[in-house]
């Protein structure tokens, strides 16, 4: 490893990253604001089972951003579109800006003959990675260390992450406290409930979440959470400081690589792999940075981000997790009847940290043909359902929820059961009996995509 110049930024001690840990991930007050981060595949319109070629990704990423969108529009490692939406006060106004930035995406993808497509994890292989960067060529060379879960991660998946505020600092339905116990035994019924990565073959061949499985297997330590028998700062913080290190950035262009076992604790006491290694001491922005390389299924930054839903199908089925959470995590009423379903799920959750405990495990397998997470799953609907009036939504968001819970949620049902024949070649915005016939569209002319882009 190279030897990196001194960064522009003081050191920090370890009492002074516990600090920074503790005042920046759980900053508490009334939970007022919503956010939602929109993961998406790209795809061809008529061909959505086909790769596509890197020039044609990257042709449909330059659209996206030239679009005067009130969204953030990044694009993740296999060219999977994403957007994120700004804090809004309210759900009106968190899914109104999404679903304007979502129809311009989408008219300009039209005209270069691709779409949108809300799978959990992407059916085309095999992966390869589209952006090339120091912070994934390291994020790479890290995963490949423990096998292919990382890099399918990377490059094949996509999610709705919701993000709510982290609660009063008091105890109570809207406590910091009870939301992060909250958010993580209820993680596993929004993991059951939105499940829609179903995997036909491979180490996850009859899962209804894939893309579940794949985030507990990436790493030993990185995508888990703390134990939550501890207060949250406390758990949060030795998580962050026990977790190894995927890199170290480099400040003279050499490579951002670290020695393999060095934490971030091994590296603020110079210790270790980090003596070995003669690196220089982490700053604040190394911790910070760090952060950003860990992956939960609940994130504190300040706030909340639910991160296990995978994405959804159809051009609204984003905004049923984006509503639930919200009713649950925010309306007191439909707050206090998940707590108490939560309470429920706490002896099947069991010792081990999500995403590897019993219940999440059942979640990403079984969906909600579990009975106790179907159970869990009907009341938390419910509960939504008659918070969202309360909270504003809209009549189409009502509907839409509704319309989930009906054909999903009171079945036992998930998106990943969905009938496979319905699942690659359909379009968005067609019903199974309006698809047009594949072989005709084999017969038409048609463009030559090139090689794919996808690892």
């Amino acid at each position: 490893m190279s030897q990196a110049q001194d960064p522009p930024e003081p050191s920090i001690t370890e009492t002074q990253a516990e600090d920074l840990i503790h005042g920046i991930c759980f900053k508490t007050g009334p939970p007022r604001l919503l956010g939602a981060e929109l993961e998406w595949l790209v795809v061809d319109a008529e061909r959505p089972e086909e790769p596509l070629s890197p020039e044609r990704l990257r042709g449909a990423h330059a659209a996206a951003r030239a679009l005067p969108l009130t969204s953030r529009v990044t694009v993740e490692p296999g060219g999977q579109l994403e957007l994120s939406s700004a804090p809004a006060g309210s759900l009106t106004e968190c899914v109104d800006g999404l679903r304007a930035d979502l129809t311009a995406v989408r008219t300009a993808l039209a005209a270069r003959g691709l779409a949108l497509r809300g799978d959990g994890q992407d059916p085309r292989r095999p992966y390869r990675r589209l952006l090339a960067s120091p912070r994934y060529d390291a994020m790479e060379a890290y995963f490949d260390r423990t096998g292919p879960a990382g890099r399918s991660m990377m490059c094949g998946s996509a999610s709705v992450q919701v993000c709510v505020d982290a609660g009063h600092e008091e105890p109570g339905a809207l406590g910091h406290g009870r939301r992060w116990r909250l958010a993580h035994l209820l993680g596993a019924v929004m993991v059951a409930s939105f499940a829609n990565s179903p995997a036909r073959e491979g180490p996850y061949a009859g899962w209804r979440s894939a893309r579940q499985g794949n985030w507990a297997d990436i790493d030993s330590r990185r995508a888990l959470a703390p134990p939550l028998d501890a207060p949250p700062r406390d758990g949060w913080t030795r998580q962050v400081l026990d977790t190894e290190v995927m890199c170290v950035r480099s400040y003279d262009g050499g490579p951002w690589v670290a020695p393999p076992g060095m934490t971030f604790r091994d590296w603020l006491r110079g210790s270790g792999p980090a003596a070995e290694g003669g690196l220089r001491p982490p700053t604040a922005a190394d911790l910070d940075y760090h952060v950003t390389t860990l992956f939960p299924p609940v994130r504190p930054r300040g706030h909340l981000e639910l991160r296990m839903i995978d994405a959804q199908p159809g051009d609204d089925g984003w905004l049923v997790p984006v509503a639930v959470v919200h009713a649950l995590f925010d309306d007191p009423e439909a707050a206090e009847t998940a707590y108490r379903v939560a309470k429920a799920l706490a002896d099947t959750y069991g010792a081990g940290p999500a995403p590897r405990n019993p219940l999440w495990r059942s979640a990403a397998r079984h969906g909600p043909a579990d009975p106790e997470l179907r159970a869990a799953a009907t009341a938390c609907f419910r509960a939504a359902g008659e918070a969202l009036p309360r909270l504003g939504a809209s009549a189409h968001v009502r509907d839409t929820v509704g319309a989930f819970t009906e054909r999903y949620v009171l079945r036992g049902r998930c998106p990943a059961d969905d009938p496979p024949d319905r699942r690659p070649g359909q379009r968005a915005d067609q019903p199974p009996d309006q698809r047009p016939d594949r072989h005709a569209r084999h017969r038409s002319h048609r463009p030559a995509t090139g090689k794919e882009a996808r690892p």
